[in-house]
């Protein structure tokens, strides 16, 4: 009868954290995203933080995926003499509408062909004792974000009519 009970949990405890894994969001981590300066023609020059309690954990691959979903989903406010950015989602809800998408996306490493760190761009602040905040510079090329967002049908194309 234990025997019983005990492969019992064992099946639903795999269940739990299989269902958890598909609940998971692409970016998992805690960031904030703000403009860093006006960047080149089809670009945007972002500042991403991203708030830990390791530093060794966060790699210039969070920092990056941290870029480009805050370009596709938040967008970011007015600062340091640039306009404030709408994001290139239409509907906050894309992406749960699309999460096998974005899934793929995040978890695949696509998303590093539109983002690049600056250069000695790398900065880190303890905030209290227990949290850190790395933060780092980034170039977002938005455009061909945009385009290749509008070819795998998940953006509507600007000239689509209303």
């Amino acid at each position: 009868m234990k025997n019983k009970i005990c492969l019992l949990m064992i099946c639903l405890s795999a269940l739990f954290i299989t269902a958890e894994a598909k609940n998971k969001n692409p970016m998992d981590v805690r960031y904030d995203i703000e403009c860093a300066g006006a960047g080149t023609t089809g670009t945007y020059l972002v500042s991403v933080s991203i708030y830990t309690k390791n530093v060794k954990k966060v790699s210039s691959e969070d920092i990056k995926k941290g870029a480009v979903h805050g370009v596709i989903f938040r967008g970011f406010g007015a600062s340091q003499g640039c306009t404030a950015q709408k994001a290139l989602a239409q509907t906050p809800a894309l992406e749960e509408q699309k999460a096998d998408f974005f899934e793929s996306f995040f978890g695949s490493g696509q998303y590093l062909k539109y983002a690049s760190l600056l250069n000695n761009s790398y900065e880190t602040v303890r905030l209290n004792k227990k949290e850190y905040k790395v933060k780092a510079t980034v170039s977002v090329s938005k455009d061909m974000l945009r385009k290749d967002l509008e070819a795998a049908g998940i953006l509507k194309a600007l000239t689509q009519g209303f």
